[in-house]
């Protein structure tokens, strides 16, 4: 059975209202990010360390945090982790030669401080400055020749504009994301950046479905408006598009849901990027080749009268 099978929305008449909503979507997001002085990034970019700690009995951040400023590390971001006597201890912005001192400073300082609460380290990561720096420029350099690539291969496959339409959605698809990340001021890791370029390939597979639609239906109704076929075409492969979303969803929310703590930031951004990428190659990248035709034969009929 086919879902919308005989869809015939007027999708593209509503691109003046969903332009607004992207708009103002990705507006509070910068400013969000502009109030918390940037993205939250995590010791993978920032450099410095981050311990797992199991305690035999719950023990309290706030006692936890006490016993840290006895070493120098009373503005630590530490956090409960699942159960009530795990918690997660993160120093960031080290100096290269002072990781390991600080992991060790860390310990020593708990047992001394919790002498009846025995703990064990779950999990120690620890990345110099140096190494962060070069990770984020890294990962620039892997989301920009994934936009390049995306282009030259649009570019070819169909037309230039094509191309751009997709890039302007991927754009507004990793901006909203962001946002969404920095309003809920979770961090950016690496295994959250695999996560936007799997937003960027999810994205852009929904995109190219519609656009070789689109590509068809010039070829076979060349007598019909642009903008109709377009519209058409949107229809035309709307019931893959939310069959395709929906099982997707599912299996992301799952992983959301029951993948556990480490996973559940990356499993969360995948959830966004489904969403996002499913509605920006509907009423984001399908508009901007509607307006690009229309601009262009605005300008065709003007050279002609001129």
């Amino acid at each position: 059975m086919e879902l919308f099978a005989e869809a015939n929305y007027k999708i593209l008449e509503k691109r003046k209202i969903t332009t607004i909503v992207s708009l103002v979507l990705i507006f509070l997001g910068l400013v969000s990010i502009i109030f918390h002085n940037g993205l939250r990034l995590g010791i993978d970019f920032e450099g410095g360390t981050l311990m797992q700690l199991q305690f035999e009995n719950q023990v309290e951040v706030s006692d936890v945090r006490s016993a840290l400023q006895n070493v120098g590390h009373g503005n630590a971001s530490i956090q409960q982790f699942g159960a009530p006597n795990e918690i997660i201890i993160r120093v960031l912005r080290l100096e290269e030669q002072e990781g390991i001192e600080a992991s060790e400073e860390i310990k020593s300082s708990l047992s001394q401080y919790f002498p009846e609460n025995p703990f064990e380290v779950r999990r120690l990561e620890q990345v110099g400055p140096k190494i962060g720096s070069e990770l984020r420029g890294a990962a620039v350099l892997a989301i920009l020749s994934a936009l390049l690539g995306i282009v030259l291969y649009i570019s070819i496959r169909f037309e230039f504009k094509f191309a751009i339409a997709a890039i302007i959605a991927l754009i507004h698809d990793i901006l909203i994301t962001l946002g969404v990340f920095s309003v809920l001021n979770l961090e950016i890791t690496l295994s959250i950046i695999a996560a936007f370029l799997t937003i960027v390939g999810y994205s852009l597979n929904d995109t190219i479905v519609v656009f070789d639609r689109v590509r068809e239906n010039l070829k076979s109704l060349r007598r019909e408006k642009y903008f109709n076929i377009v519209n058409l075409s949107i229809n035309q492969s709307l019931s893959r598009t939310v069959v395709t979303s929906v099982t997707t969803f599912i299996v992301v929310f799952i992983l959301w849901l029951g993948g556990g703590e480490v996973i559940q930031d990356f499993a969360f951004a995948l959830i966004i990027g489904v969403v996002i990428g499913t509605y920006s190659s509907i009423y984001v990248a399908s508009p901007v080749i509607v307006e690009w035709e229309a601009r262009s034969e605005g300008k065709g009929r003007l050279a002609k009268k001129r």
